[in-house]
């Protein structure tokens, strides 16, 4: 099983070399994983059903989960190697993973998280900051950093975090990529090492919005309904203004994809604070610090509140561990459990009032079928090894807007929309507690357009050029097909070699150029581009099959034998990839 593990981690790490060559300015090594996991491993799904029977509903996919979660026969770090050293391996692997696992998904591996899943930069004294794909020369966010790089870099299709004060939604919006938090205590966090457990949730992250669906709909277990439009979108202006992106600039890509897609008239603009003022009126009375001069400002509010039940929870279910083993813990987190015993059971009765009120407000404003839209975070993320995220304040004004969710306990969705200033810029979907599959449908929904929107807005004027170049490349392509038809090998090369000048990051092209090579019996050629298709396309099966041909014909055999063993895990029907695989197996025994 190890040396399989290997083999596979081979192939997922293919394409990061342009990611290394961006961090070679960076005064810290980037390593081959940007080191997004702590522990590698294979949980392999059962085999796929009979026909007439539907295949599993996440086969072909590979997935990475947080290390909180527990898998058995493996210890669970929490991000501390103290933790890791004083604790035994888990005897049988959490709800969450092995529904995902009986789902057709591949766990391939643990990633890292901020020590004891506290932080919210991703930067860890322990393993290092996971480099963000992104923005390598910026922090991935926290706490689960190593899932959501995992998936920004295409190591995986999906991965598994924990949020309670945005764990998922803050890295995802970091580093460009989509992150769910579900309804509070829709998800199991049964086998799960809790931070704190009324505000924990089990998250994950996708690039594919169609991916997080599929995960939602496995994890949720909800009933099939019809999908419904949503006929009440609300735009929290006040949010946007707390945001150092221009509001303008993301409302307007909002407002242009609504009209498109539902309506003028499913529009509504509101002040959010104002809202909670009036339908949380425990909030405004509960005694919190002020921070910095910043007035009693609903969202910092609650976000102070957030914070203090987080760590009041935290301390409960930790504090005996800590004080007995007296573990090395990173200085930001040791900041963040300062001693809460002065908290009484009546203030923690005023937050639980504070939650009840504000899902009761957040229930109200949104209803059945509306979706409320705010910034991901408040600030592109920190440079790495900047000073100011050590401080309470950026703790504060980091998880403002996480807290709308984390406290009322309903969904939210964190969609990337673009970069801005070469930071990647990420808006919210929020609906009411319960209405996960329906928030996730919108999403579906509107995801195209968004992401329209997002790059009309960040093309520059002479993006027509642009335009011209990929049509023309595409003509080039469609003449080398017709080439190959004919037979003509050395003219579809031509074509082909045309298209990828015009437009090097097509994966097809070079795909394309093999096959012409293969049949000319240019084996090195096709190898090549083979390897810089899946570098660029990891799901490029056609290129995995060619490039085990082009190795098997050079003599490389077992190379040729990962290569169809993974067109398998990507097309597990692929008679191809199957009886090649049992030929080369053949010669071994």
């Amino acid at each position: 099983m190890a040396s399989s593990s290997a083999n596979l981690w081979v192939l997922l790490g293919l394409g990061i070399a342009g990611i290394l060559i961006m961090t070679k300015k960076l005064k810290r090594t980037v390593k081959a994983d940007l080191g997004a996991f702590i522990e590698r491993l294979q949980l392999l799904p059962p085999p796929q059903p009979a026909p007439p029977k539907a295949p599993h509903p996440l086969t072909g996919l590979s997935f990475a989960v947080s290390d909180v979660f527990n898998i058995e026969g493996f210890v669970t770090g929490f991000g501390n190697p103290d933790w890791l050293r004083t604790h035994e391996a888990a005897p049988q692997t959490c709800p969450v993973v092995a529904a995902l696992v009986d789902g057709g998904a591949t766990c391939v591996g643990k990633t890292v998280v901020d020590d004891m899943a506290l932080g919210v930069t991703g930067e860890s004294k322990h393993y290092g900051s996971p480099t963000n794909p992104a923005s390598p020369a910026r922090v991935p966010g926290g706490a689960s950093s190593g899932a959501a790089v995992a998936v920004a870099a295409k190591l995986v299709d999906f991965s598994l975090g924990i949020d309670t004060d945005g764990g998922v939604r803050v890295p995802a919006g970091y580093c460009g990529i989509l992150g769910f938090r579900p309804s509070h205590g829709t998800v199991s966090l049964s086998g799960v090492i809790p931070v704190s457990g009324s505000l924990d949730a089990v998250g994950w992250f996708a690039k594919d919005p169609s991916i997080l669906r599929r995960v939602g709909h496995v994890l949720l277990q909800v009933p099939y309904a019809a999908q419904r439009n949503p006929r009440n979108i609300v735009i929290a202006d006040d949010c946007f203004q707390l945001s150092k992106v221009p509001a303008e600039h993301i409302t307007q890509m909002v407002v242009k994809s609504v009209e498109k897609l539902y309506g003028r008239q499913v529009l509504r603009r509101e002040n959010l604070g104002d809202y909670i003022n009036l339908n949380v009126p425990s909030l405004s009375a509960f005694n919190v610090k002020q921070l910095n001069g910043e007035g009693r400002s609903p969202i910092r509010l609650l976000a102070n509140v957030m914070q203090i039940l987080k760590r009041y929870e935290f301390k409960q279910n930790h504090d005996e561990w800590i004080n007995s083993v007296k573990p090395s813990l990173d200085p930001v987190i040791l900041a963040q459990i300062p001693e809460v015993s002065d908290l009484t059971d009546a203030d923690v009765e005023k937050c639980n009032t504070i939650r009840s009120e504000l899902r009761s407000a957040i229930n109200a404003l949104l209803k059945d079928d509306g979706i409320l839209v705010i910034p991901t975070s408040s600030d592109p993320p920190p440079k790495l090894g900047a000073k100011d995220v050590l401080s309470e304040e950026f703790l504060i004004r980091t998880s403002a807007l996480s807290s709308l969710a984390s406290m009322s306990g309903c969904c939210q969705v964190a969609v990337p929309l673009g970069v801005y200033e070469k930071c990647p810029v990420s808006l919210s979907l929020l609906a009411r507690h319960g209405g996960d599959r329906f928030l996730l449908d919108t999403l579906q929904t509107v995801y195209a357009s968004l992401q329209e929107q997002a790059d009309t807005a960040g093309k520059p004027k002479s993006s027509s050029k642009v335009v011209t170049q990929e049509t023309s490349a595409e003509m080039a392509k469609e003449k080398g097909n017709q080439a190959f038809k004919d037979k003509q090998w050395q003219r579809a090369i031509g074509f082909y070699t045309e298209a990828i000048k015009l437009n090097s990051s097509n994966a097809t092209y070079y795909s394309n150029r093999a096959a012409a090579y293969l049949e000319m019996g240019s084996f090195i050629q096709a190898e090549a581009d083979c390897t810089q298709a899946i570098d660029l396309d990891k799901k490029n099966v056609k290129a995995y099959l060619r490039r085990g041909t082009a190795r098997e014909m050079l003599g490389y055999y077992k190379e040729a034998m990962e290569d169809f063993r993974y067109a398998l895990v990507l097309e597990p029907n692929n008679r191809r990839a199957a009886q090649s695989l049992d030929r080369l197996k053949k010669l071994f025994q």
